[in-house]
């Protein structure tokens, strides 16, 4: 059974277990360098990732390390980490439960690794709020839809693009998949970060501190090099909206865009493109200021302001859910990214000539 547990360490059994143990986490990362090693790798892998990497060989490792990953995400206290590390998390929870439904019966042992559809529901408490229709379709109560479907991105997703009877969405196998999926984010995200007790954050500041670094240089300078004007935050959508109409933006406005769709991959002839609709328009200077940004003409590649920074300029606008959980427009656009799949991204990029001045 440890090893199910080691295999789902976000089930309520799986903490009863080491409930049941009596594991002390402070002596554990005192003296189990190999927990602390596979909580470390579990935390920066969903960062570069969005998964959790390859599990531990010894399985008490592997069940282990996903208590003291949650202490490091803790200690870290940045939202953006809560969620990206929820998500990786639930992204391996689904490929492993995905494998586990697709297995024969010979083939899988529920006692050691696998996990079938009606564990999970009973999981979640869903059994009596999903109903099976056939053998790839389902019906899911709408109060128990709502939730779940919240934080998906996709208009498919919306309640008003789906057929609703008798209080009940339809969902198809792989779309039931993907809700499980967000029940298991939502727990795991539940709760984080809670406040860890001073000895075992001495233990571990190094580690965290290695989380704190890789998750700095993710959130600003990590390349993008899709535009997608969809996909934007709502603070950088509105500075392009009235560059388009022909609006003049104060400095920091023009500052804070230009850093944005540098950053994004947009060359200096696409960003300077942008600008030709404004009556005040001069294309030397225009060139000049946004190769300085880029760094071509300058010591520094700026990075875009921060949300902070965005807000007491009075350029925070139009705030959305996601919003409230990220510090940066950077990091908010690479989240938005993420979540898109690869075919609507295409579906933008070609619809709009390969970037925003095709708008």
């Amino acid at each position: 059974m440890q090893r199910l547990h080691a295999r789902y360490p976000f089930l309520e059994a799986a903490r009863e277990s080491v409930a049941n143990e009596a594991v002390d986490l402070g002596t554990v990362v005192q003296r189990d360098p190999a927990v602390v090693e596979r909580a470390t790798q579990r935390v920066i892998t969903a960062l570069e990732e969005g998964r959790t990497g390859e599990p531990a060989h010894e399985t008490r490792t592997e069940l282990l390390s996903y208590p003291v990953a949650r202490v490091l995400v803790s200690m870290v206290d940045e939202q953006v980490l809560v969620r990206k590390y929820a998500r990786a998390e639930a992204a391996t929870a689904h490929d492993r439960f995905v494998e586990d439904l697709e297995s024969t019966t010979e083939l899988k042992s529920v006692e050691s690794t696998g996990l079938d559809l009606s564990d999970l529901l009973r999981e979640f408490d869903l059994e009596t709020a999903i109903e099976r229709r056939g053998d790839d379709a389902f019906r899911i109560d709408v109060g128990t839809y709502l939730p779940l479907a919240e934080d998906l991105w996709g208009d498919e997703w919306r309640l008003v693009n789906r057929a609703l009877t008798d209080g009940a969405v339809p969902v198809d196998e792989e779309e039931l998949h993907t809700l499980l999926r967000e029940a298991i984010r939502s727990r795991i995200e539940d709760g984080l970060p809670f406040e860890v007790p001073g000895a075992i954050a001495d233990e571990l500041e190094a580690e965290a501190a290695e989380i704190r670094d890789v998750l700095a240089d993710l959130e600003l300078t990590r390349e993008i090099d899709t535009v997608v004007p969809e996909l934007f935050p709502p603070c950088m959508k509105a500075l392009l909206d009235r560059i388009q109409k022909g609006e003049h933006l104060p400095h920091h406005s023009r500052f804070a865009i230009t850093a944005f769709l540098a950053s994004i991959g947009m060359t200096t002839d696409e960003i300077v493109d942008l600008y030709r609709v404004n009556s005040s328009f001069g294309e030397e200077m225009t060139r000049y200021q946004t190769d300085h940004i880029r760094g071509e003409t300058s010591p520094t590649e700026y990075s875009p302001p921060s949300c902070a920074t965005m807000q007491s300029y009075g350029d925070c606008v139009n705030k959305d859910d996601l919003c409230e959980q990220i510090p940066h427009p950077m990091a908010y656009y690479e989240e938005r990214i993420d979540d898109a799949d690869d075919e609507e991204i295409e579906d933008w990029r070609e619809g709009r000539g390969e970037s925003a001045s095709a708008e």
